[in-house]
């Protein structure tokens, strides 16, 4: 399960933000983009996370998944279409592989919300 991996890389990342704050603020939400072609299951992402921040500093923050669906464009037929992963990758107009993918391959933090002392809410991309 590389999603465990994933979630491990996540936290050095978060944690390197978080104590470069002055003040390290309570972080509520970690938003992610997910793209469907990074074989990344958002369940299992969301278990793992949920598991590895359990008694740290991310005790009790969510991690919103928005998942980007795979689109591709075919250059014979000009157009742009959504390959069935793990079934079709072809145009399904010609028949062409699959070679400039628009997007899916997207794997990032969106943003990070968090509260300050006063109890405002804040969010910062990283």
């Amino acid at each position: 399960m590389h999603e465990t991996d994933m979630t491990k890389a996540l936290i050095v990342t978060v944690r390197n933000w978080w104590e470069a704050q002055p003040e390290q603020p309570k972080i509520s939400h970690i938003h992610l983009i997910v793209g469907q072609f990074t074989c990344v299951e958002p369940v299992s992402l969301q278990f793992a996370f949920e598991v590895q921040t359990r008694n740290t500093f991310l005790e009790g923050a969510t991690l919103v998944i928005r998942e980007i669906p795979l689109i591709a464009f075919c250059h014979p037929c000009q157009q742009e279409y959504r390959p069935e992963i793990g079934i079709q990758y072809a145009c399904p107009s010609c028949r062409a592989p699959m070679e400039d993918i628009r997007s899916g391959r997207e794997l990032k933090i969106d943003r990070i919300e968090y509260c300050s002392d006063s109890a405002e809410t804040y969010a910062s991309n990283v």
